[in-house]
């Protein structure tokens, strides 16, 4: 695929395709592992997946150039999709899948003595996000192209992914993800689309030939930004989408003459910060110098994509661009496109327009959406760091500032407050820029990604925002791409899809709720297979298990797994208060009716996140006390899963029995772990939050343990906590604090989990977790009583992967596109 310069792009010929029958794979995979990469039969099994890799971009490099010459044709509306983050996972099996070649090639492979599962099994993780934010962008790409849509994506190509964590004596480390160590076979770069950032220096305003004032950005430190192109290829249609990655260089490699005077570090610094830009994902901000860059690869992401997008306009008149381009902001991040933009239009010597003019273009481009409830997960950046950084952008942010307040003030007369509150700069001892309020003034769409936190931002977080222009405001409820959750992760229950309802249901995924009927007239056949795959997806897991924490996992036990980014409203403590609680009754004997389960958490904590990381090591102490329990035995198991990632999550929500979606009623902005376990047929336990609204309302209270406050009991509840009471009129909760308190899980570091234990008794505890215990005891009760009828739980958990059609990401895509991009499919 080769980008086009001139005009002509939309009349080349079609590009024609490579063939894929497996002789024709399997030559091209013999002629790149020996011609390109110098290696022989027998090798290891890394260099087979290079030559696979290269083999199989050779067959997406036609539709990938035929789908980009498309997409440049004049009066082609089009979609950007700006994201810190892309948590793309492996790569190949996604093609394989979509290009429809995993027969041919695993036929293909069969002459180099190795299965396609080992050659799949040596490519890295794309370390390229953190953790829900990023996969959602992944799905959402994934289903641009199989819906036809002209979107590219743009995000960082970072070196090294957020870290690879491993536990020592129950604590997290973090170890460098160095992902791109072996280099990324899926890339292509593109020198020639190079871009300039610029940081620093000062501005100068200044009159042309027509006394019309002007500002230049003069004195800056220039960094290069290389685009690197990724393929998105869509679902059996010949679409291949382009994610474009930037990645920072500097202008000099080095300076030659402090070099040869034997200034060796001096001679690369520059470069050395340069590139720094995109060294690593998402650094630690708790410090200045973190604080710093994260700001810098904000501003490198938004000011390379937003000038690639007008180079590719070209001569056309910007008069239309507003016409033809939208740009996604996925989340706050990247929300100083709205500033940038302006800069552009005003700055630029070949544009130059008038205030009204640019910003006329600017707000009927950008579309904000939300990701988060919690005010301190929202950008907000020093005034000081803007001077320093960016002050040219501080220039054009204080004049939208000054006019936007001008509106509001005419709006509400005399209302000084509700100025204060709406202001893009927060007063204080140290004046903050508040990126979320930029983003929301400069689109023409804001949408929250889950029926109740769109409500909450209307009537809470944006509410002033929402009573200036209710029109801007909507909902995307979130979705995960079914052909990675369901079809890559769960063959074998894809293969019975595709038996019982035909092929095509994985880029429709509705068809799935023509399973309810099996399910509820008494399909002996069907109930039989569906728990036969269950159990086989069960043992996939226990060996995943075994083998990375010595753990042994009984499939026939309830599999109850709580994955996620670690995080206090998220609540795994919940769980192990729970898994405590289960402990408690094994040593009082009281066992009747029991139900053997396993327990498996998993998740990141960020690294400046202390709490967080104290988490992990509790959910390790109790692990390791219960699991070396001989009286325990097999009842109850626990352990923390370490490097939790896209490619383990493929094997763990095929086996999940229950899914635990516990976080605080009114934080969680939606989830997706929710939808895939769903889709797999897990059953949730979960409280009344985000997309498990969703998911109650789709699958019924009868096939989900709904428990604990909602958001509205919460925010009651608030300021009349007391988590004495709860401790002193329950005695199951008061034995599980009881126990934590005695040191009996740090028996050799005492006062270990004060910190944690005086969180949760404190009236002040935002979470609320002492609040939802026992309703969550008896919910999980109600899941043991269910578990004890496996023909019934089987019911359950195929109403659940039927009913979970409207948690495909090509409905919520669909959506955006219905609502906000407007954008014509691809012929």
């Amino acid at each position: 695929m080769a980008e086009q310069n001139t005009s002509d792009a939309c009349v080349l010929p079609n590009m024609p395709a490579l063939p894929t029958e497996p002789e024709d794979l399997s030559q091209d995979i013999r002629r790149y592992l020996e011609y390109h990469l110098g290696r022989f039969l027998g090798c290891a099994p890394s260099y087979m997946y290079e030559s696979l890799a290269y083999t199989i971009r050779d067959r997406i490099m036609s539709d990938w150039r035929n789908t980009w010459c498309k997409h440049q044709r004049d009066g082609v509306r089009r979609a950007h999709y700006l994201s810190l983050e892309f948590l793309i996972g492996r790569s190949l099996g996604n093609h394989l899948l979509n290009l429809e070649l995993c027969g041919p090639v695993d036929q293909a492979v069969k002459d180099f003595a190795v299965t396609l599962e080992e050659i799949q099994d040596a490519e890295p993780d794309a370390g390229l996000g953190n953790g829900g934010l990023g996969r959602l962008a992944a799905c959402f790409l994934d289903s641009c192209a199989t819906l036809g849509l002209p979107v590219t994506g743009y995000g960082l190509r970072y070196e090294y992914g957020m870290f690879h964590q491993h536990i020592d004596n129950g604590y997290q480390v973090e170890d460098p993800d160095h992902w791109m160590r072996d280099g990324h076979p899926w890339e292509v770069e593109r020198p020639e689309y190079t871009q300039t950032v610029r940081f620093g220096g000062r501005t100068e305003h200044f009159f042309d030939e027509r006394r019309k004032p002007h500002t230049r950005w003069v004195d800056t430190c220039d960094i290069l930004a290389v685009p690197y192109d990724v393929p998105v290829s869509g679902y059996r249609n010949h679409v291949v989408n382009t994610l474009r990655l930037w990645s920072a260089s500097a202008t000099d490699a080095f300076n030659l003459v402090e070099f040869n005077a034997g200034d060796y570090a001096e001679s690369v610094a520059n470069k050395n910060q340069a590139e720094n830009i995109t060294m690593v994902l998402y650094p630690n901000d708790a410090n200045e110098n973190g604080k710093e860059l994260r700001l810098r690869q904000q501003y490198f992401l938004t000011s390379a994509s937003l000038q690639d997008v007008f180079r590719q306009w070209r001569s056309q008149p910007l008069s239309s661009f507003a016409d033809c381009n939208v740009f996604q902001l996925n989340d706050t991040h990247p929300s100083i496109a709205v500033a940038e933009m302006m800069r552009i239009l005003l700055d630029d010597p070949d544009k130059r327009l008038q205030w009204n003019q640019a910003w006329e273009i600017t707000s009927r481009c950008m579309a904000y959406t939300n990701h988060t409830l919690l005010p301190e997960a929202l950008e907000r950046w020093p005034v000081r760091l803007f001077e320093q950084l960016l002050p040219r952008l501080l220039e054009i942010i204080y004049e939208i500032n000054a006019r936007f307040l001008a509106d509001v003030r005419q709006r509400w007369p005399g209302d000084n407050e509700r100025v204060r509150r709406m202001s893009l700069i927060e007063e204080g001892p140290e004046p903050q820029i508040r990126m979320a309020w930029l983003a929301i003034v400069g689109s023409f769409s804001v949408n929250g990604v889950a029926a109740l936190h769109s409500d909450l931002l209307a009537k809470g977080l944006f509410k002033d925002f929402y009573e200036m222009w209710p029109e801007k405001f909507n909902n995307k409820t979130n979705g995960v791409t079914p052909r990675r959750w369901l079809a890559m992760a769960n063959p074998a229950l894809a293969e019975l899809l595709t038996e019982k309802l035909g092929d095509g249901w994985q880029a429709d995924l509705g068809r799935l709720s023509a399973m309810r009927p099996w399910a509820e007239n008494g399909d002996k056949d069907f109930l039989r297979r569906w728990q036969e795959i269950r159990l086989y997806n069960k043992q996939r897991l226990a060996k995943v298990v075994k083998k990375a924490t010595g753990v042994t996992f009984e499939p026939g036990a309830l599999f109850d797994i709580q994955v996620k980014r670690i995080h206090e409203y998220k609540r795994q403590l919940l769980n192990v208060l729970h898994v405590i609680h289960l402990y408690n009754r094994i040593k009082r004997g009281d066992t009747s009716n029991w139900v053997n389960r396993c327990v498996l958490i998993g998740g990141k904590a960020a690294p400046g996140y202390q709490r967080a990381k104290d988490i992990i090591k509790l959910v390790n102490n109790v692990a390791g006390v219960i699991n070396n329990d001989p009286a325990v035995g097999n009842r109850l198991k626990m352990v923390f899963l370490p490097n939790y990632g896209v490619t383990k999550m493929m094997t763990i929500c095929p086996a999940a029995d229950l899914s635990e979606q516990i976080s605080t009623a009114g934080k969680e902005a939606s989830g997706t772990g929710n939808m895939k376990f769903m889709m797999n047929g897990s059953i949730t336990i979960g409280t009344y939050d985000g997309a498990n609204i969703e998911i109650l309302d789709a699958v019924g209270e009868e096939n989900f343990f709904l428990f604990g406050l909602d958001a509205e009991a919460v925010r009651n509840l608030r300021g009349n906590y007391d988590p004495q009471h709860y401790i002193a009129t329950d005695n199951d909760l008061a034995n599980v604090i009881g126990l934590l308190e005695s040191d009996h899980f740090s028996g050799v570091e005492p006062c270990l989990f004060r910190g944690i234990i005086d969180g949760m008794k404190s009236p002040h505890d935002p979470w609320m977790t002492l609040a939802d215990f026992r309703s969550y005891i008896d919910a999980q009760q109600r899941a043991e009583l269910a578990w004890q009828d496996q023909e019934q739980w089987t019911r359950m958990s195929i109403r659940n992967c039927a009913a979970s059609g409207s948690f495909s990401s090509d409905r919520t895509i669909g959506e955006y596109n219905s609502d906000i991009w407007h954008l014509s499919p691809l012929p």
